[in-house]
């Protein structure tokens, strides 16, 4: 399926998963904006880009997902360069157990502003086309480890916020779809984070352990998740799914229970 003629916003999207899929969306004829922090690594990457895709297909926009009133401007900046928004990717994530508070605001509470955002320009009940939303969470959601006990906490969150705001939009006919991501461990700069005591605080003494891990389910490359991704974004069907990649079984879903008390 074409994405030509919608368009896309990827928080975290200089490097990593990020730029692996705002690559799998120009590819797919999607203008995109990539929002990023890091500034010197988001003009390489959209100059990268331009020289692949030619220049008016991407914007990047500088920006700390944690500042709700740039993140605000982001996604108004998007709309008023491409004159519309239909698919919202948030993505930017770290890894920061000494900085716990950091963590959650990031990972978390910036996912659930970046929602609430992208339906402000995207939903129904404000008047717009519908679209899609793709919150990243993480395989630590299920196989949560005693290294990160908050970064899990935070992917815990994303996966219930999506589902549940995923029924709010189907209940309140908003046309938006929201499902989530977890992927395993990826080859990206947030793996090599575990290393250092400033990011992981006393958690550090089990980065041995870690790694052991990262040799047991091995280590996924950014594209694959980039190939789910655009599943998510192109499959009219799902809504509140979860799905989860990693190096033994691939893309696939994690299954629920009927609700029941």
């Amino acid at each position: 399926m074409s994405l030509h003629g919608k368009t896309a916003l990827v928080t975290g999207g200089a490097q990593g998963i990020g730029r692996a899929v705002v690559e799998e969306l120009l590819q797919n004829g999607a203008k995109v904006a990539l929002v990023d922090l890091n500034q010197s690594v988001g003009e390489e990457c959209k100059s990268d880009l331009d020289d692949q895709f030619g220049e008016d297909n991407c914007i990047f926009i500088q920006c700390d997902v944690t500042d709700g009133e740039k993140l605000g401007d982001a996604f108004r900046n998007t709309v008023d360069r491409f004159g519309r928004l239909d698919i919202v990717i948030n993505n930017a994530g770290i890894n920061n157990e000494k900085n716990w508070e950091k963590t959650i605001e990031v990972n978390l509470t910036s996912v659930i502003k970046g929602t609430y955002l992208a339906l402000e320009h995207m939903s129904k009940e404000y008047g717009k086309q519908g679209g899609a939303i793709i919150n990243v969470s993480s395989m630590a959601a299920f196989l949560h480890s005693p290294h990160q006990p908050v970064y899990t906490a935070t992917k815990y969150g994303v996966i219930g916020f999506s589902r549940a705001m995923a029924d709010a939009s189907e209940q309140g006919n908003y046309g938006v779809r929201i499902n989530a991501l977890c992927p395993a461990f990826v080859d990206t700069q947030l793996l090599q984070t575990v290393e250092h005591e400033e990011t992981m605080g006393k958690f550090v003494k089990y980065k041995d352990d870690f790694k052991q891990r990262m040799d047991k389910y091995g280590v996924l490359k950014p594209s694959l998740i980039a190939e789910g991704m655009l599943r998510l974004i192109t499959d009219e069907s799902l809504n509140g799914a979860v799905m989860k990649i990693t190096c033994s079984k691939g893309i696939h879903f994690h299954t629920y229970e009927p609700l029941s008390a």
